[in-house]
């Protein structure tokens, strides 16, 4: 991590001036005290208290030319990160690995900011004096998590219907409605 530009107020002009990156890797095993406080909207969505395993991410930029040739901060961003949630299939806890990778252009203020961004490929933010950049991380990673979590193989069979065999059995044994009515059709 360069020494000189602090991820939680990062003046990301100088940043990308000086065409620096900024790398960190959190693990619950080391860092859980440091993980909950920095990320405590995705320790949220874990579900145990305890269930953010770690958060990775690497974060670079550069100046480049605008449509008018003056020069805008650019920021590359690519976060991770394993989060305990429960799985929608057999209803246990299941370590989902989340990750996203984005760029990012700055721009004068927040009005510009939002007149551009539906037309850019790129997201697009209003540069501030000191930028949140683990406030963005974390969103990048909330964003990235999927709506219905699910292990790639369930550590239990999951049953696949909701009756139980007695239940069927009796559903078998009783006449078919359809066969009652076409006992009503027929002639007297």
């Amino acid at each position: 991590m360069s020494s000189h530009f602090s991820p939680e107020q990062l003046d990301v002009m100088s940043f990308a001036r000086a065409r620096a990156h900024l790398d960190s890797r959190l693990t619950r095993d080391v860092d859980g005290a440091s993980l909950a406080r920095l990320f405590n909207r995705l320790s949220d969505e874990a579900c145990e208290p305890q269930g953010l395993n770690s958060v990775s991410w690497h974060a670079q930029a550069e100046l480049r030319p605008g449509a008018s040739g003056e020069l805008q901060p650019w920021l590359s961003l690519e976060v991770e990160c394993s989060v305990r949630l429960v799985c929608q299939r057999c209803l246990t806890p299941a370590d989902i690995s989340v990750s996203a990778q984005r760029w990012f252009r700055f721009v004068a203020d927040e009005a510009t900011a939002a007149a551009e961004d539906d037309e850019s490929d790129e997201d697009v933010l209003a540069l501030e004096p000191r930028f949140n950049l683990i406030e963005l991380v974390e969103d990048e990673l909330l964003m990235a998590i999927p709506l219905v979590p699910m292990h790639d193989v369930c550590p239990d069979v999951v049953p696949t219907s909701a009756g139980e065999e007695e239940f069927q059995a009796v559903l078998e044994s009783r006449p078919s409605a359809f066969a009652a009515l076409a006992q009503l059709k027929k002639p007297t």
